[in-house]
């Protein structure tokens, strides 16, 4: 039988197949006449949020401004890279129903690390809707044959066994593709849970993950920590475009759905996730899992701590 291994030992692995060079847990060296690299340097890290306020704006610009506003796609992804993007595409839902990340926002990332150098892309999530209706109604699987990415089905093959060697989580089967990356980019949509109150960044990584749904959901604070400390993002996007502000996490109705055309981008993922609550006006420390990360270090929910930006198109 398999031993479970570490993610260091399957990062290790997946560059001797590849023969690809892996800058690991790093966001590459900031380019240093980027105003946010230089603010990173003296703080530590970045929020830059995107508005759309005009009639008609384009999310793809919008996208693009984010992340240049952060220095470019450039400063989390090289040439040559092996790119995961891991959005939340776990139902088979319209992307008006705003139940999975925004089929937009996820073409302009994948172009974007495209024009950054990249390899490969590939879109990969452990969806909990059958793998095949989710990826066609949620619009990523038109995006993959648009954008020449590759589209990961999850499958027990891709599964394995690793030491998460969190509070909770110990030995867990995790899906490969997302931790044998070069640089990982997380996509969530921002939306509430009836268990967690909210999903954002850090609850994305459920879906980087196998085994029984319903034992990751209990005790979910502690595991979305556990999973959050394991997972190391080069950056995380919170798709905030269209939100669900009622009957989440899979919702169903139009009804359910708030149109907010914004956009949160940080190298924090608990700064990620704190301001992605305040788009429910919700205080961060009112999140279990916002408040945990932060003592487990994972980041801060300070964001005077970091260097903040706002994009309006």
């Amino acid at each position: 039988m398999d031993q479970p291994i570490t993610r260091r030992e399957a990062i290790r692995k997946g560059l001797i197949i590849s023969g690809s060079v892996l800058l690991a847990g790093t966001l590459g060296r900031p380019d240093l006449k980027s105003p946010v690299a230089l603010a990173e340097q003296k703080k530590g890290g970045f929020v830059v949020e995107g508005v759309g306020k005009a009639e008609g704006y384009s999310v793809a610009e919008l996208t693009k401004r984010v992340f240049d506003a952060a220095g470019g796609m450039q400063q989390f992804v090289s040439k040559g890279d092996v790119v995961v993007v891991k959005p939340n595409i776990s139902w088979a839902r319209a992307p008006n129903l705003a139940a999975t990340t925004n089929p937009e926002v996820l073409e302009a990332v994948i172009k974007l690390a495209f024009n950054a150098g990249a390899k490969k892309v590939r879109i990969a999530d452990n969806t909990i809707h059958d793998a095949r209706r989710c990826f066609a109604l949620s619009g990523a699987g038109m995006v993959a044959k648009k954008t020449g990415a590759d589209l990961i089905y999850p499958r027990s093959s891709l599964m394995r066994d690793m030491k998460i060697q969190g509070h909770r989580l110990d030995v867990w089967p995790v899906f490969t593709p997302v931790i044998e990356a070069d640089k990982v980019i997380n996509i969530p949509v921002a939306k509430v849970h009836t268990l967690s109150n909210l999903t954002l960044g850090m609850k994305n990584w459920i879906g980087g993950v196998g085994g029984r749904r319903n034992a990751l959901h209990q005790d979910i604070h502690q595991t979305i920590v556990d999973l959050a400390q394991f997972f190391k993002p080069s950056v995380t996007l919170i798709d905030a475009i269209r939100v669900m502000v009622k009957n989440g996490p899979s919702g169903g109705s139009e009804s359910d759905v708030a149109v907010m055309n914004r956009l949160i981008l940080s190298n924090d993922p608990v700064a990620a996730d704190a301001k992605g609550a305040g788009l429910f006006q919700i205080p961060p420390q009112s999140i279990g899992f916002i408040l945990l990360a932060e003592k487990r270090g994972l980041g801060t929910s300070d964001l005077t701590k970091l260097n903040q930006q706002k994009v309006i198109l």
